[in-house]
């Protein structure tokens, strides 16, 4: 498969700008796989597809606030910062990007907040548009924490909407977030609502968690037609030995193993025991999953539509089979199915 292949008829009107009024009634494509149908629901009906002894994943991440803006020393020229990860909490290093790049320099400083409250130093040069940054403050560790992210926004994907509003910071969160350290939401799991969460318990189907921290890596422009070549950013995960363990009992009892996102799935797929088994894990990877692949773990999954020539888009083409759901991406588009971030789902069996 190659870059080009991942394109389809799309405009930007195409794009959800705010979410569902109510998370679990945006709407709901139901692809099935082996007889190639396609339905459309309500995305709470997803729980008719689900029975007793069933499983669903999730990726319990939690967004943090990465987005920050501030002035460069001398000339005060306005700057934005992009949080990616901390690298030493002891020395305040963070990887960051940097926009515009082209003129920020190992050396320069960079102030931010009123009475400039927080300074960080440029330290490194790592890529074209990344830094390293070393922040100078003189409180403890917490008081650190907690300035840098009363200074930030949520990281509101900007192709949504160029402001970010109060609705934000309650939705572009899952209601099950728990482990801070993503710079985006795992978006397929913005659709659960707390009934339906509950309603699937009392149904009996199994909910368990597992944390990847979302980073560039899900979204970097790929930007070489032969995919081989692409390089996928490491994303740091945890598998618990309890989802481990409950997905494996499933897995042998032959019910169903959903996915709800890419990440997650990419996650599972990063830790696959030798006869197909998931494995508890904790570390990073950089597994890129694009056609043909041979899933290992999950054999349903919960997934937004994607950008073209999104790694997303190509990991759900290799699931799905990729003329179903080009098919179904153009049906989506007939049927005026919101695309991305805050928009409706696709439940593929």
């Amino acid at each position: 498969m190659k870059l080009s292949q991942y394109n389809y008829p799309f405009s930007p009107d195409m794009l959800a700008k705010y979410p569902a009024e109510n998370r679990d009634e945006s709407r709901l494509m139901v692809i099935d796989r082996k007889s190639g149908k396609i339905k459309h629901r309500i995305f709470k009906d997803m729980i008719e597809y689900f029975k007793q002894g069933d499983v669903l994943v999730f990726n319990d991440t939690k967004v943090f606030p990465a987005r920050l803006y501030g002035n460069k020393e001398k000339t005060g020229a306005e700057i934005e910062i992009f949080l990616l990860r901390e690298l030493n909490r002891e020395l305040r290093l963070w990887d960051v990007l940097v926009d515009p790049a082209r003129k920020i320099r190992i050396g320069n400083k960079l102030y931010f907040g009123d009475d400039d409250l927080l300074v960080a130093e440029v330290i490194d040069n790592t890529t074209s548009r990344g830094r390293t940054l070393r922040f100078l403050f003189d409180g403890d560790y917490d008081q650190f924490k907690e300035t840098l992210y009363k200074m930030g926004e949520t990281p509101l994907p900007k192709w949504i909407r160029s402001k970010v509003e109060p609705i934000d910071e309650e939705r572009y969160q899952t209601i099950y977030a728990a482990h801070e350290g993503a710079v985006a939401a795992p978006t397929a799991g913005l659709h659960f609502s707390k009934h339906l969460m509950k309603r699937l318990e009392i149904k009996g189907v199994d909910l368990q968690f597992l944390t990847l921290h979302v980073g560039l890596g899900s979204f970097r422009t790929v930007d070489v037609e032969d995919l081989t070549k692409h390089k996928m950013d490491s994303e740091q995960f945890i598998i618990p030995e309890a989802t481990a363990e409950a997905v494996n009992k499933v897995k042998r009892a032959g019910g169903k193993v959903c996915s709800v996102g890419t990440t997650t799935m990419r996650a599972m797929e990063s830790s696959v025991s030798t006869d197909g088994m998931l494995k508890p894990y904790e570390g990073w990877t950089n597994k890129f999953i694009f056609h043909p692949y041979e899933f290992s773990v999950a054999n349903c999954m919960i997934t937004n539509f994607h950008l073209p020539y999104s790694t997303h888009l190509m990991m759900v083409a290799a699931f799905t089979g990729y003329d179903l759901l080009m098919e179904a991406y153009k049906v989506a588009k007939e049927e005026k199915y919101r695309f991305g971030t805050y928009g409706d789902a696709m439940l593929i069996l």
